[in-house]
């Protein structure tokens, strides 16, 4: 029987009940409707960042286009959720990176956003202090899978590309380009750092699965920061191996330099298949002029506006870290054009 106050009055008008009883009765069924009411969703008062601070890693300089959409996405955010956002650029050098996180520490912020480049043994410490002192650790662009397992209770996620898969889809657009068994290719990369090296590591084995000879240099510490000093490096490689039929990378700023490279070295768009990363505004010019053949698409915007939102949502309500691929397909010269409006705004 469902109890209501018609029921109460019904049933008490068929036997006796005095007035204390008829009150419990009332009260009990009160109670129970209001039970089995729907709840009414809640809005918390005023911005959600209020009063937040965060330190933000964003990779290279300022508005270049490996950074400038990621920076986008992390002013948005924090426009949106009404928290100070501290910009710090790195030039991609690791020892900066872990200064800017000194830098950050010291300030005693809300959260401190953070890139993988240096690897997790040398933020352990770093990240094992912030958090000791109440402060959100969260990551973006290249991971730091041990920190992640070990801080993602306390708001650590990542926000950015699965570097092996990435590297192996950029391979096998490339390949798609029209590459057979037997092709020679050069990977330009970075092996040799930690993590961030499986996305090089990703692309060589595509290749090599296509049956492709595969070289391999490695990306100096020079090139890292300035990637206008790869033009005369791979200039001088195809002058030396005229036979390459394909030139990969990893990197956003060595993509955009590629296309002035095999001009120096007196090759035709079409010559070379070039696969990349990023789409810096030389990258774009380079696939509407057809010297560049695929691009992997990071959604940088994304690498930005994510790790304010994790850092908003682990300070104020405690959630976890999350786990955002935020790349899984590539950019020809074929699909560039539909791009190009939300590139220019800084977006993609």
């Amino acid at each position: 029987m469902q109890w209501n106050a018609a029921t109460v009055s019904s049933r008490c008008r068929t036997r006796q009940c005095g007035r204390t009883q008829i009150g419990l009765a009332l009260g009990l069924a009160s109670v129970l409707a209001l039970a089995a009411a729907p709840a009414e969703a809640q809005s918390t008062e005023g911005m959600l960042g209020d009063g937040m601070v965060m330190y933000m890693q964003m990779g290279g300089n300022a508005g270049d286009g490996a950074t400038l959409a990621r920076t986008t996405g992390a002013r948005d955010a924090a426009k949106a959720f009404g928290l100070e956002l501290i910009e710090q650029y790195s030039a991609w050098q690791p020892e900066t990176m872990l200064n800017h996180f000194r830098e950050g520490l010291a300030a005693s912020p809300t959260c401190i956003g953070i890139m993988g480049h240096p690897g997790s043994d040398a933020f352990a410490d770093l990240v094992a202090e912030a958090r000791s002192e109440g402060i959100v650790v969260t990551s973006g662009n290249a991971p730091l899978t041990e920190l992640y397992k070990e801080h993602q209770a306390g708001g650590f996620g990542y926000a950015g590309v699965d570097l092996y898969t990435g590297g192996y889809i950029t391979g096998q657009s490339m390949v798609a380009q029209g590459l057979g068994s037997g092709d020679k290719a050069l990977v330009y990369g970075l092996l040799s750092e930690a993590e961030r090296g499986q996305s090089t590591l990703g692309l060589k084995t595509a290749l090599e699965e296509a049956g492709l000879s595969v070289d391999y240099l490695e990306i100096s510490p020079e090139v890292n920061s300035d990637s206008s000093l790869v033009v005369p490096i791979l200039a001088a490689y195809l002058a030396n191996n005229p036979d390459v039929k394909a030139i990969g990378t990893q990197h956003g700023g060595v993509t955009a330099f590629i296309p002035k490279a095999l001009e120096d070295a007196g090759k035709q768009p079409g010559d070379v298949v070039v696969g990349g990363i990023d789409l810096a505004p030389a990258t774009i010019d380079g696939l509407e002029d057809g010297w560049i053949s695929t691009v992997l698409d990071q959604q940088l915007y994304l690498q930005g506006f994510l790790p304010v939102t994790q850092c908003v949502l682990s300070a104020r309500y405690g959630f976890t870290g999350l786990f955002t691929n935020t790349g899984s397909g590539t950019v020809t010269p074929q699909t560039i054009g539909a791009l190009i409006p939300l590139i220019e705004k800084g977006i993609r």
